[in-house]
């Protein structure tokens, strides 16, 4: 019998933010400690339809569990939730619903949207679907596919950690960002 080799492999942990460091202390800006722990602590509020929310339900499952990447506890509740996960076919009955959703979340919100109908109507080019849910709310990452891979659903996220980590906390004070909500008839 041959050996069996087992190869490791070295694990990337997570840099702190920088900072002063010295024994038995670590000093660093408050920005940086808020970004790195919005980051890690995600409470998704998923806005799931169709096929999609399908796809969404194999992204949560044990395979590829989104737990791991510090959104494991799901948010049926707007006022408790974070980052809004809109994902597959929006009626247009249904936008009044989802504004109303991302208007009750508290911020600083985020907003993934999962998928070729929540982020352009999709093959359903009808009166009857919203042609992207950006014509109703901001929209801070697309996800493409019909429906996406779980891995795709994965880097969404990891990319709305990247803006909550990097976000700075005066960036909801900004005129650019009040003008953004103006331009959506929000304040």
């Amino acid at each position: 019998m041959g050996k069996q080799i087992i190869k490791r492999t070295k694990l990337d942990i997570a840099k702190h933010p920088e900072g002063l460091e010295g024994p038995g202390f670590f000093a660093t800006k408050l920005e940086s400690v808020i970004g790195l722990a919005r980051a890690n602590s995600l409470w998704p509020l998923p806005f799931a339809t169709s096929c999609c929310g399908i796809e969404f339900m194999a992204t949560m499952a044990s395979n590829y569990d989104l737990a791991r990447f510090g959104s494991e506890r799901l948010s049926f509740s707007p006022r408790q939730a974070d980052m809004l996960m809109v994902m597959g076919t929006i009626a247009k009955k249904m936008g009044p619903t989802l504004r109303q959703v991302y208007e009750q979340m508290a911020e600083p919100r985020w907003v993934l949207s999962v998928g070729a109908c929540a982020s352009s109507g999709g093959i359903f080019d009808t009166y009857s679907v919203l042609q992207g849910i950006d014509r109703i709310i901001p929209v801070d990452v697309y996800v493409p596919g019909c429906p996406p891979r779980p891995e795709q659903i994965i880097e969404g996220l990891m990319k709305i950690q990247e803006l909550a980590k990097n976000e700075s906390l005066r960036r909801r004070d900004s005129e650019e960002y009040k003008k953004l909500m103006n331009s959506y008839g929000m304040e």
